[in-house]
């Protein structure tokens, strides 16, 4: 068994070189779907919708990893050649005050909107309601999941550790996301 874990793991790292933003897009949109199986199942609902989990995944792979591709590009240009505590503090303080705001944002909107369906209105007054307290618990776990990762991660395992951890968080904002009348229905 070990052998096929290594030859898989080989094989994804050739592939995390050669189509780094593809795979990186992949990886997101399965862990992705992932986290929503298991937001699924902890809510309650007995039959896994199909629908919702294919949308989520929609959402790791066109939006989580690429952005997370970039952002992590970004952040090496932006910081380029500088090391030390201090250039990780400074990462992570860009991040959770720029990124953090509006993924949380960005993915409310297009849970509300496109995978739930529901009208503007609805959506908007849900994340008025709910947005504060979880960009303010946002800021009490990333900030240490962003030491890490820029502390500890090559830059080509950056999106694979944060699309992990993300998928832990997605289950937290899916379970935060879902409206009323979703968990009535």
């Amino acid at each position: 068994m070990s052998e096929i874990v290594s030859v898989a793991w080989h094989k994804y790292l050739l592939q995390l070189q050669q189509n780094p933003l593809r795979t990186k897009a992949i990886t997101s949109g399965v862990l992705a779907g992932c986290s929503d199986a298991i937001a699924q199942k902890i809510s309650g609902i007995k039959k896994l919708q199909l629908r919702r989990m294919l949308l989520i995944m929609l959402y790791g792979f066109a939006y989580g990893g690429p952005f997370g591709h970039f952002l992590h590009k970004l952040m090496d240009a932006i910081f380029k050649g500088k090391k030390g505590k201090a250039t990780v503090a400074k990462k992570v303080l860009l991040e959770q005050l720029t990124t953090s705001p509006w993924n949380n944002m960005v993915f409310m909107f297009y849970y509300g909107l496109v995978v739930e369906g529901r009208q503007w209105s609805l959506v908007k007054n849900k994340i008025k309601k709910d947005y504060p307290s979880i960009q303010l618990t946002a800021w009490r776990f990333w900030p240490i999941v962003g030491w890490i990762n820029y502390q500890y991660m090559p830059l080509q395992f950056r999106v694979l550790f944060h699309s992990f951890v993300a998928s832990c968080w997605a289950i937290f904002l899916n379970l935060k996301a879902r409206s009323v009348a979703v968990k009535n229905a």
